[in-house]
């Protein structure tokens, strides 16, 4: 079990950002390590909520990638561009919600997570079952903080 110094370290990470813990979030991945790994996704979960493309970008690495839907974006600066568009149109009041899976680390600053969720529609309360997807995030640390690497989605239905 985590000890509560290190359970306050990934809940002072989701507080900086200004994103409110969810202890369950966890499930089923108590470690520390684990638990500070799993505030990428919570991190990218609050940009969503706050339809905030900045934030959103920031999760990433410079060079990060992400793989959504038919798009293919190499850098933070063109995932930026591609949220700031969707949060201003067709993905505006939208939120994502979702939940670890799996998760392996694959060395000392690289760990891979499995995710299974979907993005909520404005005005809706959970995610529709045509939205339902499974994600695999790269996380790497850098710098001493864990960061977004790559991230890819693909739908359950």
């Amino acid at each position: 079990m985590p000890s509560e110094n290190d359970e306050a370290v990934s809940a002072r990470i989701l507080a900086e950002a200004g994103v409110r813990e969810d202890p369950k979030y966890f499930r089923d991945f108590p470690s520390d390590e684990e638990r500070e790994v799993l505030t990428v996704p919570q991190l990218i979960q609050g940009a969503w909520l706050a339809n905030d493309a900045e934030f959103f970008a920031s999760v990433f690495t410079p060079d990060g990638s992400l793989l959504i839907q038919d798009e293919e974006l190499r850098d933070r600066e063109e995932i930026h561009a591609f949220m700031a568009d969707g949060f201003a149109g067709p993905l505006r009041g939208a939120h994502v919600a979702g939940w670890p899976l799996a998760m392996r680390f694959l060395g000392p600053d690289t760990a891979l997570v499995v995710t299974q969720g979907g993005i909520v529609r404005d005005g809706e309360e959970v995610v529709a079952r045509e939205r339902e997807i499974r994600a695999v995030w790269v996380i790497v640390r850098r710098s001493g903080r864990w960061r977004l690497m790559s991230h890819q989605s693909s739908p359950i239905r």
